[in-house]
């Protein structure tokens, strides 16, 4: 941690401010001098490695491990609209979608993950963007409040899967939305028909903590029991390796390291490869 916040101090200073959204990535520090390049580049290196984005941070351009404004892209349509909603989003990585959310009109927006990398990217984009309409906690979905009944869209993508306890998830989800407010949930799934789930054992695709895959089916019957109404699902789509893949600023194993080469339909523990699905739904 004190490395990282060494980190964000020596981001040179911006004569300006601000944010906009261009090519899906957050864009920011459009006045920094020339010459401050490579002390913007060094301090950016000190928070590797960076996998949620991109980022556009004055001349540096974060490829980050996940084009994850293809993931926006993919949601965006299907959303009731965010225009003056306060919006939470569960597993929020660096933040990357903190600033879509708010793009789309949200009045408020907090993300939520506990891990203080991802907090100090955000700062990083921060001491930059400075939008005082998003806020990032070091907290998992349990540090909050039992019972909030307060945001009016709750987002909870990758998180799902990583719980050995599904419907208690999904219980914290539904008692942080307002009455008639909307589920955004995205997840890994297994494909196929059918009411059915696979239990994964020590890694999946090269990852620890991956406890069970549902069928869509499965997974809207989960949502459905834990109080949930208009479950629908919106998307299924492979992981592609131009979505997720190293980069300059994610340089250890991605998803390619976690197929068989010999045929990448596969992990290499032998499990189907990676899907996810979105899945709305009303409080």
């Amino acid at each position: 941690l004190p490395r990282w916040e060494d980190a964000v101090k020596a981001l040179p200073e911006d004569t300006g401010s601000g944010w906009r959204i261009e090519d899906g990535a957050v864009c920011t520090a459009s006045h920094l001098a020339s010459d401050q390049t490579d002390a913007l580049e060094h301090a950016l290196s000190e928070l590797m490695p960076w996998r949620k984005g991109p980022f556009l941070i004055g001349p540096v351009l974060l490829d980050t491990e996940w084009r994850s404004d293809w993931k926006w892209d993919r949601i965006a349509p299907h959303l009731n609209s965010l225009q003056d909603r306060l919006v939470l989003d569960v597993g929020c990585g660096s933040g990357y979608h903190l600033w879509r959310m708010r793009e789309a009109g949200a009045r408020q927006v907090l993300g939520i993950d506990p891990s203080l990398l991802y907090l100090k990217q955000f700062d990083a984009v921060q001491h930059y963007a400075r939008e005082s309409a998003l806020h990032f906690l070091p907290l998992p979905m349990e540090g909050l409040p039992e019972n909030m009944q307060v945001f009016d869209t709750v987002f909870s993508m990758g998180v799902l899967y990583h719980r050995r306890e599904p419907m208690t998830h999904l219980a914290e989800l539904r008692q942080a939305l307002r009455p008639g407010g909307e589920l955004v949930l995205e997840t890994l799934v297994m494909p196929g028909e059918g009411d059915a789930s696979l239990s994964i054992g020590e890694r999946y695709a090269n990852m620890r903590n991956i406890y069970e895959l549902p069928t869509v089916e499965h997974l809207e019957n989960w949502v459905e029991a834990a109080g949930f109404d208009q479950v629908r699902t919106v998307s299924v789509q492979e992981t592609s390796l131009e979505e997720q893949r190293r980069s300059h600023w994610m340089q250890s194993h991605s998803l390619e390291q976690a197929l068989r080469a010999d045929d990448p339909s596969l992990t290499i523990e032998g499990y189907p490869r990676p899907v996810r699905a979105v899945v709305l739904a009303t409080a």
